[in-house]
């Protein structure tokens, strides 16, 4: 079997702090060369694959501003379609764009739809969907009008994740500083409760960030921006629960299962995907800033290790490349 992996530009894959769906292009590209599969990972030039990387775009559109993301997503997609013939089956993860190639090819592809964002974008999905295999990444996001052919969640590597046994007393946050991710409403239950709060994540909306966030850091709620390496892994099992107090439909939340992977306890926002995710034993499901902040004190009582088997169960990346090979085969077949 021989895939072609189609990469997001963004950022490099996989990313070196940001960067959720290069982040799970490179852990299932992995995962499949692992398994022995033959796959051309076409992303960055800078990427890093076991596999057979294939680039024409220098960096990242969001790590070097001399690279124009129009421009380079036209070529970084020509670079793969002229050679589709070479592949068994393609695999976008790169979102719609990639479709206006599928009535020139007869390679079969899967498109893993990485959040439908609104129905604005369904005249490229709509007409596509007798032909482009659709996969959404958790059933909450699946369009009411689209046809699929498979829910597949992420899966993360649990080698890459210690389990904390004893987190701290302390909260966190971890995403994007933007309104749908709920920094603003983290810092109102640190303050509300006297914990101290952890804010990591890039600053994707920069009003946002001076209005709401810069104007209450202090020593007991700071920011750190993104975070990699042993001190990301160290931020998400040493606090006592993540607060992800999201005020839109979350089509995932890689930062829910990590943070769950590492022992720490979720209290999220009832919405989107959060049902399918976290459990009561795993975290505290609410609908409001004000039961957040009673969630405190109860969410003391969740036992870590039950977080941590949550993911060993369900969210693993060899759980995610099974499911794949299994939709790659029945599509081949």
């Amino acid at each position: 079997m021989k895939i072609a992996m189609l990469a997001p530009i963004a950022w490099r894959t996989p990313p070196r702090h940001y960067g959720p769906w290069e982040l799970v292009t490179s852990l299932l590209t992995e995962a499949l060369v692992a398994r022995g599969i033959d796959v051309t990972l076409f992303a960055t030039q800078d990427s890093e694959t076991a596999g057979t990387l294939a680039g024409v775009v220098p960096r990242g559109y969001e790590e070097d501003p001399a690279i124009d993301a129009k421009v380079w997503e036209y070529a970084h997609q020509s670079h793969l379609f002229a050679r589709a013939g070479d592949f068994d089956l393609i695999h976008n993860q790169a979102d719609f764009p990639a479709h206006a190639y599928t009535p020139l090819i007869d390679t079969p592809m899967v498109t893993t739809i990485h959040g439908f964002s609104s129905d604005r974008i369904l005249p490229m999905y709509k007409p596509f969907e007798d032909r482009v295999h659709f996969v959404a990444i958790s059933a909450a996001d699946r369009h009411p009008s689209l046809n699929y052919a498979a829910t597949i969640h992420h899966g993360i590597r649990l080698d890459e994740f210690p389990f904390d046994a004893q987190g701290s007393d302390d909260l966190l946050f971890f995403g994007r500083m933007h309104p749908d991710k709920g920094a603003k409403e983290a810092i109102q239950v640190a303050r509300a409760t006297g914990r101290r709060l952890d804010l990591y994540g890039i600053v994707q909306d920069s009003g946002y960030f001076e209005r709401e966030v810069k104007p209450h850091l202090n020593d007991r709620i700071v920011y750190h921006g993104p975070v990699g390496g042993a001190a990301r892994l160290q931020a998400l099992g040493g606090a006592r629960a993540l607060l992800h107090l999201i005020s839109f439909d979350e089509p995932f939340g890689l930062s829910v299962i990590e943070a769950m992977a590492c022992g720490t306890p979720v209290i999220a926002i009832d919405r989107g995907s959060m049902p399918e995710l976290i459990t009561p034993e795993t975290g505290i499901l609410v609908g409001s800033t004000d039961e957040a902040i009673a969630a405190i004190d109860r969410v003391e009582q969740i036992d870590r290790a039950a977080c941590r088997k949550r993911i060993v169960d369900h969210f693993s990346v060899e759980a995610m490349a099974d499911k794949y090979i299994a939709l790659y085969e029945r599509i081949l077949a």
